[in-house]
């Protein structure tokens, strides 16, 4: 059986109360948010403000509770922040101004509410957002590779960003090459 790896209280009951109604009614919304609660802090990637607000503002998404189980973070650029019905485990402290007048539900009453799930919008960030997906794929310098390389310093003796151009003339890059080659034998004949 899972269990949160947080010596926190407040998690540890939530997963008590959310396994509970998972077990006892007829609805898969308390085994997502009980899935969604054991997930590690990779997993449970952080909302943006100014993403929910944009999820709320689409056909459907007036007048719901938005519940997240990861951080909602700042949106910087957000001038207005309209209304919402945000549920949250974290909110960040920039964001607790606006996000927390219009909040007047923890997670846990939320639970108890709508039991299961009706007019609750289940949000999650983005799972590769994290700039350490920024470093996997085919290794830097490869053709058509756009994986960030990992460096140490920057330096003629250090890994850069781009490998070798293809204006540049190498015997690596034949056409440039032999196209400078024959420019430079044409100009030998003079």
């Amino acid at each position: 059986m899972a269990h949160v790896k947080s010596q926190d209280i407040y998690p540890r009951l939530l997963v008590k109360l959310h396994r509970f109604l998972a077990r006892g009614i007829n609805s898969t919304f308390n085994q997502v948010v009980l899935k969604r609660l054991f997930m590690s802090h990779a997993n449970q990637p952080p909302l943006s403000l100014s993403w929910m607000i944009w999820k709320m503002k689409l056909p459907g998404g007036q007048n719901r509770v938005t519940l997240g189980t990861g951080t909602v973070t700042e949106a910087v650029r957000v001038q207005e922040v309209p209304t919402l019905k945000v549920c949250a485990l974290h909110v960040s402290s920039r964001t607790q101004s606006p996000v927390l007048k219009a909040t007047d539900k923890t997670l846990d009453q939320l639970a108890l509410d709508p039991p299961k799930g009706c007019d609750i919008i289940l949000l999650s960030g983005p799972l590769k957002g994290r700039e350490v997906y920024r470093h996997f794929s085919q290794a830097p310098r490869t053709p058509r590779s756009h994986t960030k390389p990992y460096m140490c310093s920057k330096g003629w003796k250090f890994e850069q960003s781009r490998g070798p151009r293809a204006s540049r003339a190498t015997e690596s890059n034949p056409t440039s090459y032999l196209g400078i080659k024959k420019i430079l034998d044409a100009e030998r004949k003079y």
